[in-house]
């Protein structure tokens, strides 16, 4: 945010660990909310039944449908068994970068460090599929299509494998810390009325960033397994 206001000040947290205790926070946040989620679900009938009315079950239900579809449109339905993965990926960057949004609140996804962890997890990741599925042929991912382009193909897949998650967590910490100063500024200057189109803005901005992080993480994993390696 714009303001140099931290609730993280009344805590003594120093400047430089904000985004660590911005992070320890949302987690601690989404657990709990997990936990409700889980217990408001229920057991037997109970849990298979769509929720009648606005709660947190139909909240988390809505989420799954959301991310199922999400999955089956780039992975198919062989991608199911990574619904949790990008679901957690997906709602733990939105619900930073949603963070972010309240006064005197820290966004951990705006910090390029913890952006950047991210896309190392998503790295991590597509690369750990593609070995999983296809063994030591996966290297030939990098080889290019045929052997005489092995020395001008290796360096530049190389290259753009160890790039990816540096473009991620980039992408994600300048948009998002862009768009919390932004709104901060705003806040500053207008204190009402102007600031709400961009509270607007800013959900917006928080939820296609979170969409592209995730769907990209997708597309890394569909590459990574594809059978034409």
């Amino acid at each position: 945010m714009g303001s140099h206001f931290s609730w993280f000040d009344l805590l003594h947290v120093n400047h430089h660990y904000t985004p660590v205790a911005a992070a320890v926070f949302a987690t601690a946040l989404i657990l709990v909310l997990s936990v409700v989620g889980r217990l408001a679900l229920g057991s037997g009938e109970a849990a298979i039944q769509p929720a009648s009315s606005l709660s947190i079950k139909g909240f988390f239900e809505a989420f799954v449908e959301f991310m199922d579809g999400m999955v089956n449109m780039v992975l198919g339905k062989h991608g199911r068994p990574y619904l949790p993965t990008f679901g957690a990926i997906f709602f733990y960057i939105i619900f930073n970068n949603l963070l972010g949004l309240f006064p005197g609140m820290a966004s951990a996804t705006s910090n390029i460090n913890s952006a950047l962890a991210i896309g190392l997890f998503s790295f991590v990741l597509y690369n750990f599929e593609g070995f999983k599925h296809a063994g030591p042929g996966y290297a030939k991912h990098f080889l290019g299509p045929v052997w005489w382009l092995i020395p001008l193909m290796l360096p530049i897949e190389l290259i753009s494998n160890l790039v990816r998650p540096l473009s991620l967590g980039i992408r994600l910490s300048v948009n998002m810390m862009a768009d919390h100063t932004v709104l901060g500024t705003f806040i500053d200057l207008t204190k009402v009325v102007v600031p709400v189109i961009f509270y607007g803005m800013g959900t917006f901005v928080s939820f296609i960033q979170a969409f592209v992080f995730t769907m990209l993480s997708m597309v890394y994993v569909m590459m990574a397994t594809a059978d034409d390696h």
